[in-house]
């Protein structure tokens, strides 16, 4: 009894030594500073407004009952072509003038609807401008919040998005080329989207997204001159191709009113088929011979991708209004175009 005495008074002296107190203190300590420093990032988390770099979509979804709306006016210029190994070609200058809107409402704190319309106007370089300004694909779209961010954790926004892009533009029986809007196919997309923010040593906070998408469409019923390249007389159909994508992107809070911001974007794109018959050559025919069989047409654009780059400036009057000027660049591809795209945005929340 004496000896177990001895020893729980040893035990008891060891958690009363000086060393096991500078322990107890220092972990005190250090749980003051975790604290001090996540509420000063709560705190200067509000010091930034942000509107959302060019390209990638928040992953964030609204507030229940809150709207937001956001114009995009922008000009794609063709510069260029990469050819089927990747070199770079000079092509025609084209400019296709277009806008695309995101009108988005938190039906619950976890999930945002929305629809997104599209308008433009093509001016190709050696043929008749479009006849007016024309209507796009419409696209639907339901963003469900898997994960949220809370200040003072660790645990980015993460979000399930689906698109549902519906043919209402022209794509077929085409009078002008230029017409051709829309891609006369029901387009799903999948993608999932994360957000997440990183202080800066000087205070400032980068803001961080990372969206992956993958899209495939059905077949297009298609007649005569069509967006797919086809001529006079074609019956037949298209089938889009599968598109992947990646997106990258950045935001460095300058001020509280003045962002950078920053997207790195990778697309891959399977082959378009274009497939049917188109009528044979009228002077081909012999008088009275009566028509002649069509004739099957086949075509395949071939795989492509393109890395693109789209530096931007943010101006933020408030933490719900906002507007943007960036420019998109594609100078890294294989069987598509080189292009530079200047674009223009207003964000707001209501």
């Amino acid at each position: 009894m004496a000896r177990a005495s001895r020893r729980r008074g040893l035990i008891i002296a060891g958690f009363q030594q000086p060393g096991w107190r500078a322990i107890v203190r220092r972990t005190c300590l250090a749980s003051v500073l975790l604290n001090a420093l996540l509420a000063h990032a709560d705190e200067a988390r509000d010091e930034a407004w942000w509107t959302g770099p060019m390209l990638a979509p928040n992953a964030a979804t609204l507030p229940a009952g809150r709207a937001l709306i956001e114009p995009y006016l922008f000009d794609e210029v063709t510069v260029g072509h990469f050819d089927a190994s990747g070199a770079r070609h000079s092509a025609p200058r084209e400019q296709d003038l277009g806008s695309l809107t995101y009108i988005l409402y938190g039906l619950t704190d976890l999930t945002t609807v929305g629809v997104l319309p599209r308008f433009g106007y093509n001016m190709p370089p050696d043929a008749p401008h479009s006849s007016n300004v024309g209507i796009g694909d419409l696209t639907l779209q339901a963003a469900y919040g898997v994960l949220q961010y809370h200040d003072g954790h660790y645990t980015p926004a993460v979000s399930l998005v689906v698109q549902e892009t519906l043919p209402t533009g022209r794509y077929d029986r085409l009078e002008r080329a230029s017409d051709g809007l829309g891609a006369g196919a029901y387009t799903t997309t999948l993608a999932v989207y994360s957000q997440d923010y990183f202080w800066m040593p000087n205070g400032r906070i980068l803001r961080a997204r990372l969206d992956v998408t993958y899209a495939f469409s059905s077949s297009a019923s298609v007649h005569d001159e069509s967006v797919y390249g086809t001529p006079y007389g074609f019956s037949g159909h298209a089938y889009p191709g599968d598109v992947f994508t990646v997106d990258a992107a950045g935001e460095y809070s300058v001020t509280r009113n003045w962002v950078l911001a920053l997207d790195v974007i990778y697309e891959h794109s399977d082959s378009t088929r274009v497939s049917g018959s188109v009528p044979p050559d009228s002077g081909s025919v012999p008088p009275g011979s009566g028509s002649a069989a069509s004739s099957a047409y086949q075509n395949e654009s071939g795989s492509s991708y393109s890395l693109g780059f789209a530096p931007a400036i943010e101006y933020n009057f408030s933490s719900t209004v906002g507007v943007l000027l960036g420019v998109r660049i594609i100078e890294i591809g294989r069987n598509t175009a080189a292009t530079i795209t200047p674009a223009i945005a207003l964000n707001m929340v209501f």
